[in-house]
């Protein structure tokens, strides 16, 4: 059998078993075990127990139980609560103000929750009903707590971002540094678009009563120490001080003396804690040990070398290429999870493009980049159907069409890909930090 129709069955195999919805680990794994025993036998299936023993010994991996749990606490903690009503205090009184901080407040929740799940149905409860009570637009409402939870996703500590590293090889702190000026781009184009269209539709986010600077500074007050612990971590991990491993165990520490300085931690809410952290745990070492068995034969079967084949016969040369693999990714968004396509896609699409000479800095941040709009675009839109699941769990049993959810998500779509194009047309908006903090 020829290279190219191993390849194809190989990936056939494991996209149907995906869309059939068989779990990711059991697509993934059942499709590669079943592979090797057809073409190589019971011979070299040790490759595939080599291979997934191999896969969990990226020390990077620690930071993953030790963000989750970081995480967790934060959240019993109350770090939404206070970092809304602090936000609401200082930017309330201007036009689409409190949309501009829910973007913040949910970029920043979702980066320390590590769950978008979590991080939309925590901002939904807490941001929705002010920004309703307050006259806000909303579908601007539920575009602004969506695109802020998704972009979690790109900033430290994001879980997505290990994961890619573990199964491409590419440095985590480096990976961390390349995405920081983007993120910044992502949330400043947000911000400015909903303060500019609250600015020329004041019916749609209107400025509210200001406060004065006593309850500034005392709801600031409520907010600071969980302020401060994401400063630290993000300093260190930018400043080359830490490493994001090191990071995330600071991180965790300083969850635990935050919560008990409020006196919210308790041993119920610890072993809650430490039982989410070794489910989703476990779930990821899964992962990792399948697309690692998915992986190894794959490049036994000679996928990368018919993935560099088909880049090369692409028009356009590597920049022809790199479009097309852009598109597949934003595509195969439409139908499949994020961590799906960064486990199947990222190590052949990396490997392409390291043998076409691309920086792999720059194509690991414009690839998860683009990995941001699977979770906006229908009909598999991860943040989509979560939205509208949690919308008539709200005491005020908001009732909103799916087609308006759909639609809250668009302008904000725009915004990820105007990024993309920028960063594709300018690398060193992703390259220049980690060559100057990283020789």
């Amino acid at each position: 059998m020829s290279q190219e129709l191993a390849t194809l069955l190989l990936l056939l195999g494991s996209l149907v078993l995906l869309f059939l919805g068989v779990p990711i680990a059991w697509a993934l794994g059942g499709t590669a075990v079943c592979f090797a025993l057809g073409f190589w036998g019971l011979d070299r299936i040790y490759m595939l127990a080599t291979a997934s023993l191999g896969s969990l010994s990226n020390a990077n991996l620690i930071a993953v139980p030790l963000f989750v749990l970081m995480g967790w606490i934060l959240d019993r903690s109350g770090i939404a609560d206070d970092l809304f009503e602090s936000m609401a205090a200082w930017f309330g009184s201007i036009k689409g103000g409190l949309a501009m901080a829910t973007i913040v407040i949910a970029a920043v929740y979702g980066a320390v929750s590590g769950d978008l799940m979590a991080c939309i149905f925590t901002m939904t409860t807490i941001a929705l009903p002010p920004l309703a009570k307050r006259g806000y637009n909303l579908r601007l409402s539920i575009g602004c707590i969506m695109a802020g939870a998704v972009l979690a996703e790109f900033v430290p500590p994001s879980t997505i971002i290990i994961a890619f590293c573990a199964v491409t090889g590419l440095s985590v702190g480096r990976a961390y540094l390349g995405a920081f000026i983007p993120s910044l781009i992502m949330a400043a184009l947000y911000c400015l678009y909903a303060g500019i269209l609250c600015h020329f539709k004041p019916e749609y986010g209107p400025a509210a009563p200001p406060a004065s600077w006593r309850e500034k500074f005392i709801k600031l007050k409520g907010s600071i120490m969980t302020i401060l612990i994401l400063l630290a971590m993000l300093l260190g991990i930018y400043s080359g001080a830490v490493t994001p491993m090191e990071a995330s165990a600071l991180g965790c520490a300083g969850a635990f003396i935050c919560a008990a300085i409020k006196r919210r931690l308790n041993w119920k809410i610890t072993w809650e804690a430490l039982l989410i952290t070794g489910r989703i745990t476990t779930m990821i070492g899964w992962l990792f040990v399948t697309i690692a068995c998915f992986t190894v034969v794959g490049d036994n079967l000679g996928m990368i070398d018919v993935a560099h084949r088909i880049a090369l016969s692409i028009p356009g040369g590597g920049m022809g290429a790199i479009m097309m693999m852009m598109a597949t990714v934003f595509v195969l968004g439409c139908f499949m999870d994020d961590l799906a396509i960064t486990l199947i896609c990222g190590p052949i699409f990396m490997s392409v493009a390291k043998k076409m000479g691309f920086n792999e800095v720059w194509f690991g941040i414009i690839f998860l980049c683009n990995m941001q709009t699977a979770f906006l675009t229908p009909p598999y839109g991860f943040a989509l159907i979560v939205q509208k699941a949690v919308l008539p769990m709200l005491k005020e049993r908001v009732s909103v069409p799916t087609r308006d959810i759909v639609l809250a998500g668009v302008p904000f779509i725009g915004m990820l890909l105007l990024t993309l194009v920028l960063v594709i047309v300018f690398p060193q908006l992703i390259t220049w930090l980690p060559s100057l903090v990283i020789k």
